[in-house]
């Protein structure tokens, strides 16, 4: 059955995760070109970041352990406790509401609780299982609500890069096609059966067209 329709999702983001950042950038660098701006640290969870701004309220980001920081009371997000000798890739996509909790309600259990974190100044509230799993390993989205006001890439340098179109493979798609099919649209994104889970980003560069995996 079809869940019920409760909260539109908007595309906000992609994550890149990695074992270190250093390893995590080297990644990027060498599929875009580009050596991506600092992030931040986010204490609740003992990661930080770089991100990329890739158009109008739309983000890529590099996560990974933090490992200056104290290890977290619960499971870190992203599955990144259980990320072992995984070479780094984009592992998940990230969709925003402006009511996480109606959202949820829609969503299926394994996209998690809502928490809030934060980053430096910035606030906001997202989806995270208790284990720090990511819903069907990456290829169903996690759902994010930010704090009222500008968008965090409004706040990000614009070097000339754009989303052109994301491919989400999955063995079993009919689930997660079902929750997704009233509550989220973009033409961009396309949800597929793959022999695996596997994320694939088309991105305009200034030196062409280039794809991340």
């Amino acid at each position: 059955m079809t869940p019920t329709a409760v909260s539109s999702l908007t595309l906000d983001h992609l994550a890149v995760v990695a074992r270190s950042l250093d390893e995590g950038l080297a990644h990027v660098e060498n599929a875009l070109g580009v050596a991506m701006p600092a992030g931040g640290e986010h204490r609740e969870m003992g990661t930080h970041n770089h991100l990329l701004r890739l158009g109008e309220g739309l983000f890529l980001e590099v996560i990974a352990i933090n490992p200056a920081a104290p290890a977290p009371a619960r499971a870190r997000w992203f599955d990144l406790d259980r990320l072992g000798h995984a070479v780094p890739h984009l592992a998940t996509w990230i969709v925003r509401t402006d009511d996480l909790d109606a959202a949820l309600a829609g969503a299926p259990p394994a996209a998690g609780p809502a928490i809030q974190v934060s980053r430096d100044a910035l606030t906001w509230r997202i989806a995270v299982p208790e284990d720090g799993s990511l819903p069907y390993a990456g290829a169903y989205p996690t759902i994010i609500e930010w704090q009222p006001g500008p968008h965090p890439a409004s706040r990000m340098p614009d070097l000339g890069y754009g989303l052109l179109d994301l491919k989400v493979e999955h063995p079993d798609v009919e689930d997660i096609c079902a929750y997704l099919v009233d509550t989220f649209e973009d033409p961009r994104v396309a949800v597929e059966v793959g022999p695996r889970v596997r994320l694939t980003a088309g991105i305009a560069t200034p030196h062409g067209v280039r794809t991340l995996t």
